[in-house]
């Protein structure tokens, strides 16, 4: 049995992706909006999330949205707001009709960028995690160098998370073939400063990938 704090797990990170409309609901019997769109293709990597998340919604709703049992739970999940006439019942139980038509009908991973700040996040989570978290708009503050920054993380990270970022690194740049994308998915993945002087972002990411890599190796 799931504990308070994670009771909705996969649902809150569902929502979580409605951001890109201000939590609006998007979505119709026929159509998944954009929110549901950018998880479901999120969800063709790891289709196990879609069948929880699927599950959550029935136990939510099931439960019942307004139940004291569930009250914590239900305030930490994001508030989408339904349009006019609906009810936040009836847009989960939308939601978990499109979940259940994907996982009926799996998709194939999609081969093109994310097309929202959640989804390049979601597919992207070490790195995200390295750009946002070491050379984010105050890094002057903690770091003197790019390397010294580098190095920090390193220091922390398990070979396996290593690796795990060696492949982001390849697949995101990959997917981002032109220098003006790639600094813009940079961005939307926390990079907040510029790379070494005298070196382009493409390459630097390509040096970071080479250094984890060769740390991974030991």
């Amino acid at each position: 049995m799931k504990t308070s704090n994670d009771r909705f797990r996969e649902l809150r990170q569902l929502l979580r992706s409605y951001e890109v409309t201000g939590y609006v609901f998007d979505d119709t019997d026929d159509r998944s909006g954009a929110a549901l769109s950018a998880y479901l293709r999120q969800a063709a990597i790891e289709p196990a999330r879609a069948a929880e998340a699927a599950a959550e919604i029935d136990d939510l709703l099931e439960t019942g949205l307004f139940n004291e049992e569930i009250a914590d739970d239900v305030d930490l999940l994001p508030h989408i707001h339904p349009p006019h006439g609906k009810t936040v019942e009836g847009c989960l139980a939308v939601i978990g009709g499109h979940l259940r038509k994907f996982l009926a009908e799996p998709a194939a991973p999609s081969q093109m960028p994310p097309r929202t700040a959640w989804e390049w996040e979601e597919r992207f989570p070490d790195l995200s995690q390295l750009l946002g978290s070491y050379f984010h708009q105050d890094f002057s503050m903690e770091y003197s160098s790019h390397r010294e920054a580098l190095d920090d993380y390193v220091s922390d990270a398990s070979d396996s998370d290593l690796r795990q970022l060696a492949g982001e690194i390849q697949e995101f740049l990959i997917l981002n073939e032109s220098d003006k994308t790639l600094k813009e998915s940079a961005m939307t993945l926390g990079l907040g400063i510029l790379p070494p002087k005298g070196v382009r972002l493409r390459q630097w990411l390509a040096d970071v990938r080479e250094i984890v890599l060769h740390q991974a190796r030991g």
